[in-house]
């Protein structure tokens, strides 16, 4: 199998990389934000405007699929068929929507008027994720036109959804009701990004995360602090004492059952991670801290990629405004999150912290706990899996060079897809550490838009075959 770029291919992308970019800054001026209900007109609109983009592109069969009948954010639903019967199945995953633009202070120009400044794209979903999955048509009209083929290698199937960032609260429900068009071999997410512009790279798994509110309630009202504090239960002392009991002195987390599915590194991946060019004080610094925390014995990268965690994300109660208010509060009141690697499963973490809050409180604090629908589970690739080397192949051979592997510490519905579609999962993105997605002044590298366009052209007749039938 060839290793070396395709002429045929870069002709092609140079020659339709201004058409491509002026489509891109059109669908991203639609302000498709799905957290916001104001949005929602937006996002059925930029499923539209992404249809009908694919259809132009050639994709024969296009449709738009509502969510929550027909009351959620429409995702966009299109297949190309190989001519070959014999061809694998691949189902590309994507969204159209995108993050809220606050602080909209902080942004240089307009968020929803992209510009473009030497080789980068400016604006709102550029990177996350609407110039990622737009480069896949392009893609593919690459691959067809440097094979002289009338249809691809493999039969493609997009999956784009509008409601990603807002947690995909009716993905999984329009998975399985779909099920039966979404068959497939193997799913590629184009959702995630590479090392640096010098290191492509290739993620291979993403945590699964629980989330919960805690709440406390001691006194039936405030109390004068005078009067009673220190013989009456205090609600935020309460929560203090409990949530500080969470980690032990190693920095593990002490719920019980916690890491018995942890899936421990192997060798080898504990050294692919460590011949990454990774900067630890380079890292603390872009996270403006001024020393690292965590589990004992694992690096930065192992905690924030391959180690569960969990973290207190707020904590309120009592008086919080101008001046004091001596009292003790009748209230006090948490947020938490549990991010998970393979093979841990939300809901066991979630009957694990039932069973550990109780047996830490005080007497005369009631408590309740809410968690956030069912979780989201941790989703891996093994190293050797042939699919993933397909994907190798494909990247090494458009950017010309070694491809690392690299792991995300966020969450998203990639177990769904491999749960309900009952295939692997891999990832091709080319987004960068510093394209400042979810926060102003999103941007994406036009030409790294362009050398995933020429990887996917690659990928196709890899899969093809890889996997054929």
């Amino acid at each position: 199998m060839t290793t070396a770029p395709d002429p045929a291919v870069r002709a092609y992308l140079a020659d339709n990389a201004k058409g491509y970019l002026d489509d891109l800054v059109e669908w991203l001026r639609i302000p498709s934000i799905s957290g916001d209900p104001a949005h929602a007109p937006d996002v059925r609109r930029s499923a539209e405007w992404f249809g009908g983009a694919l259809r132009d592109a050639g994709f024969p069969i296009v449709e738009v699929w509502e969510t929550d009948g027909g009351a959620g954010l429409p995702a966009v639903f299109a297949e190309w068929p190989s001519n070959d019967p014999r061809a694998p199945t691949v189902v590309v995953y994507g969204h159209h929507d995108v993050q809220p633009i606050d602080p909209i202070e902080l942004w240089d120009s307009p968020p929803f008027e992209p510009i473009v400044v030497g080789d980068q794209l400016r604006g709102r979903g550029a990177a996350d994720d609407k110039g990622q999955i737009l480069f896949h048509p392009l893609g593919l009209r690459a691959h067809l036109a440097a094979t002289g083929r009338t249809g691809p290698a493999v039969t493609i199937k997009l999956l784009v959804e509008g409601e990603e960032e807002s947690g995909s609260p009716h993905f999984a429900t329009l998975l399985r009701d779909r099920r039966d068009r979404l068959s497939c071999d193997v799913v590629v997410v184009t959702d995630t990004g590479i090392w640096n512009r010098d290191t492509p790279s290739i993620c291979t798994a993403m945590r699964g995360m629980a989330l919960c509110e805690i709440h406390f309630r001691g006194p039936a009202g405030d109390l004068h602090s005078g009067s009673f504090g220190g013989a009456v239960p205090n609600p935020l002392t309460a929560m203090a004492g409990v949530l500080a009991q969470l980690h032990d002195e190693r920095g593990r987390v002490t719920l019980p059952g916690f890491y018995d599915r942890v899936i421990d590194l192997t060798d080898r991946e504990r050294e692919l991670i460590e011949r990454l060019p990774f900067d630890e004080s380079e890292w603390l610094a872009n996270a403006r801290s001024t020393a690292g925390a965590g589990e004992e014995g694992y690096s930065a990268l192992e905690r924030v990629w391959t180690r569960p965690t969990a973290e207190i994300n707020g904590m309120w109660g009592g008086h919080t405004g101008a001046g004091s208010k001596t009292i003790v509060p009748s209230e006090a009141h948490a947020k938490l999150s549990f991010r998970l690697v393979a093979d841990q499963d939300p809901g066991e973490v979630q009957a694990a912290v039932r069973a550990w809050l109780p047996a830490r409180l005080p007497a005369g604090i009631e408590w309740d706990l809410e968690f956030e629908s069912g979780g989201v589970r941790p989703c891996m690739t093994p190293l050797d899996h042939p699919a993933l080397q397909a994907v190798t192949r494909a990247v090494g051979r458009a950017f010309e060079s070694e491809v690392l592997y690299t792991r995300e510490g966020g969450s998203g519905p990639e177990a769904d897809l491999a749960d309900v579609l009952e295939a692997p999962v891999v990832f091709l993105g080319v987004g960068l550490p510093d394209d400042q997605i979810h926060a102003p002044n999103e941007k994406v590298d036009i030409p790294l838009l362009l050398r995933g366009a020429e990887a996917a052209a690659y990928l196709w007749p890899d899969l093809a075959q890889t996997l054929r039938r």
